[in-house]
Formats: structure tokens, C-alpha cells, sequence
């Protein structure tokens, strides 16, 4: 058996270059974002802001929470959190205060209520879309199809026929 540049196939390849891609990822992005100086010294409050940070989506990358992203403005995020923790407020004040000021898209996990009603049902909305465009696409191709395997008249018969007479006496003279 002839060993090539990759020996595994098959399973194997596939597994191994699963586990080659997770621990490269895994490598490469922090597991939190939160720099030394914004630790709270107090480990209960530090526990209620990495609690808050968690559910706050950071603007920039909008899809990592504050805690995660390296962005400035999470930066700044936590920072504020931290602020009013040490200030004495308690979890809801200080979500309401960012809701207020940053909206509802601040929160990984808005609320369903008319304002966010765009964000909750735009992924149904457009996954139903796709389907009608996949299942449109599909059937003018089956209507294609048919219409093009309906069988020749005689009169294109003779016509095609007329039309290949040349190349088969082509061909018939390069062979002799």
C-alpha cells in the first residue's frame, strides 16, 4: 500500500482534522476579554459583574457578549458595570440603566415584545424565504426539464437530420 502526504482517510482524516481546527480555535480566542485592572477586588462583586457581563451583547461585534469581546466599547461596557456595582446598585438597576441607554439590542437575550419583534422573527422569516425560493427554483427546473423531453416532430427529425448528414460524411471520409 503506497503511503501518501495524508495516511489517514476516510474517519480518521475527517476526525483528525476536527480536532487539528477546534484546538487552533481554541488557541486563538480568548476565553475572557476582561483585563487585570478591571477585576474587582471584592471576589462577590467580581462573580455579579462577570453574571452581567455575560448577558450584555457587545455593539461592535454583536454577537459576543461584553465579557468575551476585546472591543473598546465592551471595554468601556464593563467598566461601567463594574462602576455601579462598586456604587452599591443592584443587577436590575444596572441593566435597566444600559437597556435604557443602549436599547434592548444591548441584551443577548432581548425581550419578545413588539419592538423587538423584528429580531426574534427575522430568522423564521427568512429561513420560510428560502424555502419558497429553493422550492420556486426547483419547480421551474422540473418545468424546464419537461418541456424540453418532449419528442421531436418529423419535421425537426428531418431537419436535425439534414443538419448531421455533413458530419457523418466528414467522418465517413477521414475514416476510409
Amino acid at each position: 500500500m503506497r503511503q501518501g502526504l495524508f495516511p489517514l482517510s476516510g474517519l480518521s482524516a475527517c476526525l483528525a482534522m476536527l480536532l487539528c481546527f477546534a484546538s487552533i480555535t481554541l488557541h486563538v480566542s480568548p476565553l475572557w476579554a476582561v483585563e487585570p485592572g478591571e477585576i474587582l477586588a471584592d471576589p462577590k462583586l467580581e462573580a455579579r459583574a462577570r453574571e452581567l457581563s455575560s448577558q450584555l451583547r457587545c455593539l461592535v461585534c454583536q454577537n459576543q457578549s461584553i465579557d468575551d469581546s476585546q472591543a473598546p466599547l465592551a471595554k468601556d461596557l464593563r467598566v461601567i458595570v463594574r462602576e455601579r456595582l462598586v456604587a452599591g446598585e443592584d443587577d436590575a438597576t444596572i441593566m435597566a440603566y444600559l437597556v435604557q441607554r443602549y436599547g434592548d439590542f444591548v441584551l443577548l437575550k432581548p425581550p419578545f415584545k413588539f419592538e423587538t419583534l423584528l429580531l426574534w422573527l427575522m430568522p423564521f422569516a427568512l429561513l420560510v424565504l428560502g424555502a419558497f425560493g429553493l422550492w420556486r427554483v426547483s419547480a421551474s427546473r422540473a418545468q424546464l426539464a419537461a418541456s424540453n423531453s418532449e419528442a421531436l416532430s418529423e419535421a425537426e427529425e428531418a431537419q436535425l437530420a439534414a443538419m448531421l448528414a455533413p458530419q457523418k460524411d466528414q467522418l465517413g471520409q477521414k475514416d476510409g
